[in-house]
């Protein structure tokens, strides 16, 4: 599990939150799963991808539906994602997994869904907006399904 954002960007950091309030809501899961928080991923993601089977990457996402909608994307989904997908973390996370795979095979192995929270400002030095703010508590409960699914 590794959430991604950046807390001082406003919804940006809404990856960041939800794995924290799933942490808290799903104490037992949560000890049986690795958790990582990563505030400025880009290219260090893939480390934080090495030597895993499985992962589940959650993370704020730019002009994809209303604010505070949540989506699932899998393996051929994430590719999908053009070059032209925002993000504030410098490459986005669809064009970092596909460089990563082109420069470590063993990535092509790692087995990825991505649980999105849709933003809507992604201002420096705000918090998050009230629609990702109730959006939180769904997330939650989606990635202890996910992570239910593969236990």
């Amino acid at each position: 599990m590794i959430g991604l954002g950046q807390s001082l960007r406003g919804d940006d950091a809404a990856g960041l939150d939800a794995v924290r309030l799933w942490q808290e809501q799903y104490p037992l899961t949560a000890q049986k799963v690795q958790v990582r928080l990563s505030e400025l991923p880009g290219l260090a993601l893939l480390d934080l991808l090495d030597s895993m089977d499985v992962a589940i990457l959650v993370d704020a996402v730019q002009g994809a539906g209303i604010p505070g909608s949540l989506h699932r994307l899998g393996p051929d989904e994430l590719a999908s994602f053009t070059a032209g997908a925002q993000s504030a973390h410098g490459l986005g996370v669809a064009e970092t997994l596909a460089l990563g795979r082109s420069l470590y095979p063993q990535l092509a192995h790692c087995r990825l869904t991505l649980i999105g929270i849709v933003g809507e400002q992604f201002t420096m030095g705000t918090g998050l907006s009230r629609a990702v703010q109730a959006a939180l508590r769904g997330a939650a409960v989606r990635i202890e399904k996910e992570i239910q699914d593969l236990l």
